[in-house]
């Protein structure tokens, strides 16, 4: 994430968007982590975002959310499970990724209790990464054991629960009411044994015609899904093992401190982490890890980090809790997992919008218990060891085939590399040449000013960008053809007599087929009934709304959002187009100017003195005739909330190329464009531009701008002449400044809702 904003550099808008965007990534991430055992984010890259995201907090307090992933603790509870409430919540743990950190965590602790340093010992155990469980028993006898959950509301495993041997059923001598709570796993043997099984048995499935099962990822995940298992024999066949390390709900305390109570659940009958310690400081902590770290690949299961806790159980008493963490507890992560092998080639991919992608193809390799054999290597310049702005990277070190890299697992589906051992660099290795010519296509490759990535121009006569553009095409957000999928696309894409080429291809697919003797019927895996289907299908899309048609050209830069924002804005497709067409001068302008910028940024880095951006962007514009249309439906396309030069430059560079402009033409000619919804014009906002800015407090942005909307206003992010109305909240600084200077009537928000009031 290397081109994200530093958060010190931040504008209050660009830290409320940033907000929004780290809160439905990682919300995802728990629900993908906690309620379907399928992580797609790794723990390192999840524990980077959380810590983005708190630090945002931090410094703009007043933007914290209302679903804020700092107060949240896993998912909800998922369907087919009974629910328990957790009488005592299970609550996360605050992180700690440097030494510092651990000795900042001591400090706290002794500052809260009034201490001095040293005074306070803590336990040290391992962290192991499974499935979180919390098992009650009530005069000895188990009577539930519940999931996480959301920290509040677990599911109800308790079946499935009395199946893993490491967990009593009965135990004597405990308090009337005990809540045993740790960490159920699989063993690195048993994973590999248990997937072993699964390919014996697929094989026989296969063979037999029926669908295989899946093997698992990793071992967290086979352990969360088999102890999530419906069926509680399928759980007791699975090797599913336990550590015991805390407590919930309690009649009466276990002891006074943190490792004499651990000892106590071992007297129970229960498993506990052999490599617990009591260390007396940050220092014996920090020892403590890095033997453990050091003993991580031979332990035989898998953990990612080391958990601290106040021993004395008074003292965590009187620290008591945050809203999702202990005071009293901390967890040292490691670093993402890392893992050495041989590059062997580098391969270039060629995405929809044109991007050349270079894919690095590895010797396979195991990475946090994922078997990998590619990585990414993002662009040409991360190849030849600097960044964006041509700094070094890895100390300057390029990337070649035939080296020994390191890689490291990543939340993108292909990992990466971090690093390059020169040592072992073979002779005669050559620096990588990024091509200048498409690899599909052999059309020019080029890369503009400023940007990292570089695009084939081949546009739809690429056959990559045309397979990948017909694929989003027909996505499920885009037109969503019934039976017309990313494999059917393949397919017709290479059919010699129904080819499909352009989007519009599809929608004249029945009629040339009717020319072609109804062909489509007789090949393999089609028939009379199934051709039927798939026209009738195209036929129901031919009615479509306007942001779904232009969203569904695959327009880089354009999506869903986007595609709404240009739809709600122009109304018609023509007056998208005149928009476009116009404003084409201005964006030529602009990206000349962007240029300008880029190259006074290169050469003044180069001759270690500040850049004067503003006389090199002038100079370019001034060069540039661009007349006073240009200029002001650039304005206006720009102006839009949401739409951005990057969005524009997008619009305008897709019209202005024939070949495409061609493709869109014959692909409306088959369709009838149905213009967003007419929003209300009974409203005194109809009609009228409206900008929100500064804090809102008694509804989000969004919602404002969805409202505003909804009234048949217009929303801008920007202050113009063509501004009606300005809605300032707490902060409002240059708009509002821009507003008075221009007259332009201004609300505060309460001014606001009283003008919509009861509409």
């Amino acid at each position: 994430m290397t081109d994200e904003i530093a958060v010190t550099e931040m504008t209050l808008q660009q830290a409320r968007e940033e907000l929004a965007r780290l809160s439905a990534v990682l919300s995802e991430a728990n629900r993908d982590y906690h309620g379907a055992d399928a992580p797609k984010l790794s723990d390192a890259d999840y524990d980077q975002l959380k810590r983005r995201n708190s630090e945002i907090e931090s410094r703009f307090p007043e933007l914290k959310r209302a679903d804020s992933p700092s107060e949240q603790v896993g998912a909800a509870p998922a369907e087919g499970f009974g629910k328990i409430t957790h009488e005592v919540a299970m609550l996360s743990l605050g992180n700690a990724f440097e030494d510092q950190d651990v000795a900042d965590f001591d400090e706290r602790i002794c500052k809260y209790l009034g201490v001095g340093k040293g005074t306070v010992s803590y336990t040290a155990e391992p962290k192991i990464d499974g499935l979180s469980l919390s098992i009650r028993y009530e005069n000895g006898e188990m009577v539930y054991a519940a999931t996480r959950g959301d920290g509040a509301t677990g599911e109800d495993v308790t079946a499935n629960a009395r199946t893993i041997a490491d967990i009593p059923q009965h135990i004597e001598n405990a308090p009337a009411v005990l809540e045993v709570r740790g960490e159920v796993y699989m063993s690195h043997a048993d994973f590999e044994a248990l997937n072993a099984r699964i390919i014996a048995e697929n094989a026989k499935l296969e063979a037999a015609g029926k669908k295989p099962r899946t093997v698992f990822a990793n071992p967290r995940n086979a352990a969360a899904g088999s102890l999530r298992q419906l069926d509680a024999q399928i759980t007791r066949e699975r090797p599913l093992k336990f550590f015991a390390y805390a407590w919930g709900a309690l009649s009466e305390p276990l002891a006074q401190t943190q490792m004499e109570a651990i000892s106590r659940l071992q007297g129970f009958g229960f498993v506990i982490n052999d490599f617990t310690k009591v260390c007396a400081s940050p220092a014996e902590l920090i020892a403590k890890y890095r033997l453990i770290e050091a003993r991580r690949a031979t332990l035989g299961y898998d953990i990612d980090g080391v958990v601290y806790k106040v021993n004395d159980l008074a003292l965590q008493g009187r620290l008591g809790f945050r809203s999702t963490t202990p005071r009293w507890a901390v967890a040292h992560k490691f670093p993402a997992e890392l893992a050495w092998t041989r590059l062997e080639a580098i391969d270039i991919q060629v995405g929809r919008t044109g991007a050349l992608s270079p894919v690095a193809r590895l010797a396979p390799v195991t990475v946090g218990g994922v078997v990998v054999s590619n990585a990414t290597l993002h662009n040409e310049d991360y190849i030849a060891g600097r960044d964006s702005k041509g700094a070094d990277i890895r100390d300057g070190k390029d990337i070649r085939a035939g080296d020994w890299v390191q890689v490291y697992r990543a939340g993108d589906v292909i990992p990466k590399v971090a690093d390059v051992d020169l040592s072992k660099r073979p002779d005669g290795a050559q620096p990588y040449v990024f091509p200048d010519l498409c690899p599909v296509c052999g059309s020019a490759a080029v890369r503009e000013e400023g940007d990292a990535v570089r695009y084939c121009t081949g546009g739809m006569i690429c056959a990559a960008q045309a397979t990948e553009k017909l694929k989003h095409f027909v996505a499920r957000k885009a037109f969503d053809i019934d039976g017309l999928g990313a494999k059917q696309i393949e397919m017709f894409y290479e059919d010699p007599d129904l080819t499909i080429k352009e989007p519009a291809d599809i929608f004249t697919l029945e009629r040339r087929d009717g020319a072609n003797l109804n062909k489509l019927k007789n090949r393999k895996g089609w028939g009379d009934q199934s051709a039927a289907n798939l026209f009738a299908a195209i036929n129901d899309k031919r009615k479509i709304g306007f942001a779904r048609a232009l969203f569904s050209l695959g327009i880089r830069h354009i999506g869903e959002s986007a595609a709404k924002d240009l739809a709600l804005h122009f109304l018609t497709w023509e007056k998208l187009v005149e928009a476009a067409d116009k404003a084409r001068p201005a964006a030529l302008a602009h990206r000349a100017a962007d240029a300008a910028e880029e190259r006074e940024r290169i050469a003044a880095q180069q001759a270690g003195r500040r850049a004067k951006i503003k006389e090199s962007r002038g100079a370019a514009m001034a060069t540039c005739d661009v007349d006073v249309v240009a200029k002001s439906v650039w304005n206006d396309l720009t102006g839009i909330d949401g739409i951005g030069a990057a969005v524009a430059l997008s619009l305008t560079d897709a019209f202005a190329n024939a070949d495409e402009r061609a493709a869109i033409a014959r692909l409306m000619n088959e369709l009838e464009i149905i213009p967003p919804e007419a929003p209300s014009q009974a409203s005194p906002v109809a009609g009228k531009t409206v900008v929100f800015t500064g804090k809102l407090v008694k509804m989000t942005r969004d919602e404002a701008k969805v409202r505003a909307e909804g009234l048949g206003a217009k929303v801008s992010g920007s202050v113009s002449k063509k501004t009606d109305l300005l809605v300032a909240g707490p902060g409002a600084g240059s708009k509002a400044t821009k507003a008075a200077e221009l007259g332009i009537e201004t609300l505060d928000e309460d001014g606001w809702l009283a003008l919509i009031e009861g509409l």
